[in-house]
């Protein structure tokens, strides 16, 4: 097969993006047989057709939406490169692009990532949200500097990252100020029968929440469990339930979710990692985020 025409792609581009070749053309300034001819040179040297007419506009084939999807990598990486090119000199600005797990506490996030911004250089951070998988891709695509999670990256496979350990932070139950008054009296045998909200089993937290309710022998009532932190502790806001968190965190539970703690869990602590595309960091701000992180972790919450 002969060399991908990137211009053509970028036509391709611009079409699924719009919906119909006469409003790419617009928004390009060319003409449309400009357009519908390079398209066509594309499906043919792809050997598919990329779109289907559906009224006056297109839709995507199958083949179109998998192409699209490479498209839209190849183009973002495009606007990265010049953007990068452009400040490569400046040394103004050290860019730290960083992937947080979506069941990680936002506010623990947001407290390890805090120190980055604190260096002495001027920092930009860029944070991207997701999955455990699609974050580990993008970081091996170099999209990313550091991925934050709750595991560390498998070993062996295909892709090439590693691990930083940053340290545990003790988990503790929370909740609204007048449910954490009527559960914390005998805690937590308080708890048989009380309203829990929990992460999925996705989330390595889930299964040491799990042991800790069966070495305790509390029963409660889950009544929600969730992917996203932000959307459990939005519902634990809420007073849907009780609600884990890590214990350091207490007061900025306190000022943005009107929440306190009930106890602590024994033995349950929310672990988390800094996963980088290198055995030996050399990004500065993934350095000072692992140098910060014990003392993050250190400090006590209740």
């Amino acid at each position: 097969m002969s060399q991908l025409n990137y211009k053509h792609l970028h036509y391709f581009w611009v079409v699924a993006q719009e919906g119909s070749i006469t409003r790419a053309a617009e928004r390009l300034g060319v003409a449309i047989q400009t357009i519908s001819g390079q398209l066509s040179l594309l499906e043919r040297q792809l050997g598919k057709a990329l779109f289907n007419s559906q009224g006056r506009g297109l839709v995507l084939s199958d083949a179109g939406r998998v192409a699209l999807g490479y498209a839209d990598q190849i183009f973002q990486l495009g606007d990265a490169l010049v953007d990068a090119v452009q400040h490569s000199d400046s040394g103004a600005t050290l860019r730290l692009r960083a992937g947080i797990s979506d069941g990680i506490p936002k506010l623990l996030a947001y407290r390890l990532l805090s120190t980055v911004t604190e260096m002495p250089a001027d920092v930009r951070l860029i944070c991207d949200e997701g999955e455990f998988e699609s974050l580990l891709a993008e970081l091996a695509l170099h999209r990313l500097d550091v991925v934050l999670t709750d595991r560390a990256a498998p070993v062996g496979g295909n892709l090439k990252v590693f691990s930083t350990r940053l340290g545990e932070f003790a988990t503790g139950l929370f909740a609204t100020r007048g449910m954490a008054e009527r559960y914390r009296s005998d805690f937590p045998q308080s708890l048989d029968d009380a309203p829990l909200l929990l992460p999925t089993r996705h989330n390595a937290l889930r299964g040491r929440i799990d042991r800790w309710l069966e070495r305790t022998g509390i029963r409660p009532k889950i009544v929600g469990e969730f992917e996203d932190s932000a959307l459990l502790t939005t519902f634990g806001r809420g007073g849907l339930g009780i609600f884990p968190a890590p214990l350091a965190l207490a007061e900025q539970i306190a000022a943005q979710l009107d929440a306190e703690p009930i106890g602590a869990m024994s033995g349950v602590s929310e672990q988390i990692y800094a996963i980088s595309s290198e055995r030996r960091i050399h990004h500065p701000a993934v350095e000072a985020l692992c140098a910060a992180a014990p003392q993050a972790a250190a400090e006590p919450g209740v």
